[in-house]
């Protein structure tokens, strides 16, 4: 079977990994690296019926991979250690820039928001009465989680200690045992939960909508593999088999993207990793 599925040791990738050679034959693996915004175990089960349908559909062999937690996955972006990826709007205009990432494509009908979650027997009813409090978020740059409700609850004079916790999954078990009064998400996560821990939580906060997550590769894939690549996630909602795994991984439908789609990441003025310092 063409499509190989790996949960590295340590989830930690490699240069040498599944990398793409730079030369003219194309090599026999291409590598496909996951956000870590779950664990590694959930996001294998939930990526792995994907992409072994599109190793059996083009032919092309795809080797999963992730990373320990989110600085880990930047720091191999911006090495440019995955052949494709799957990366948060932030990181793809920061790594389309300094890493060589083109974008292949996007959720056209479902964009992305940003949450403050609490529990749902909190008292905390509003973003106001968060002031001086330690909140969880995954990581310093995870976009809508972290990020876009650092700015809001800063342009609103709200002062908080951020604390980061690997994963959108953490952040929400973290608040779900009271370890923080709330935590920055994202809707996608969120509705990944099992119902038993969703229904402990409550959204106090949502941001606006922005343009969602990129499947993007990197310049060195041939241009003829990328755009096959771009019609099979273009076609998968064409048919069952497609849209039931679209909706395993909560995407609506994959549409071909363009590198000015993030132009609305871009107007926020965040250029590099370089945190702002909300």
């Amino acid at each position: 079977m063409k499509f190989l599925f790996s949960i590295l040791l340590a989830l930690c990738v490699t240069p040498a990994i599944a990398r793409l050679d730079n030369t003219s034959n194309p090599p026999r693996v291409y590598s496909f690296g996951v956000v870590p915004q779950q664990s590694a175990f959930k996001l294998a089960k939930m990526w792995t019926p994907l992409l072994q349908h599109l190793s059996e559909q083009t032919g092309i062999s795809i080797q999963f991979v992730t990373a320990k937690d989110i600085p880990s996955f930047e720091n191999e972006l911006a090495a440019g250690n995955y052949d494709l990826s799957y990366m948060n709007p932030y990181h793809y205009v920061v790594f389309s820039d300094k890493a060589g990432y083109v974008p292949l494509v996007r959720d056209s009908k479902k964009g992305l928001k940003g949450i403050i979650v609490t529990r749902h027997d909190s008292p905390i009813t509003s973003i106001q009465q968060l002031q001086g409090l330690a909140l969880a978020f995954p990581a310093p740059a995870a976009f809508a989680a972290s990020i876009i409700p650092r700015a809001e609850m800063n342009r609103a004079g709200i002062s908080i200690v951020p604390r980061y916790v690997n994963s959108h999954d953490s952040v929400y078990l973290n608040v779900i045992k009271s370890l923080f009064p709330a935590g920055g998400g994202i809707i996608r996560s969120l509705e990944h939960l099992p119902e038993a821990q969703r229904s402990q939580l409550r959204i106090l906060w949502q941001s606006k909508t922005y343009t969602s997550h990129a499947i993007a590769a990197h310049s060195r894939v041939p241009p003829a593999q990328r755009k096959q690549l771009v019609a099979f996630f273009a076609g998968l909602s064409q048919s069952e088999q497609g849209r039931s795994l679209l909706k395993q991984l909560n995407f609506s439908q994959l549409d071909a993207a363009t590198d000015s789609d993030w132009d609305d990441i871009r107007e926020l003025g965040i250029h590099s990793l370089s945190r702002p310092d909300y």
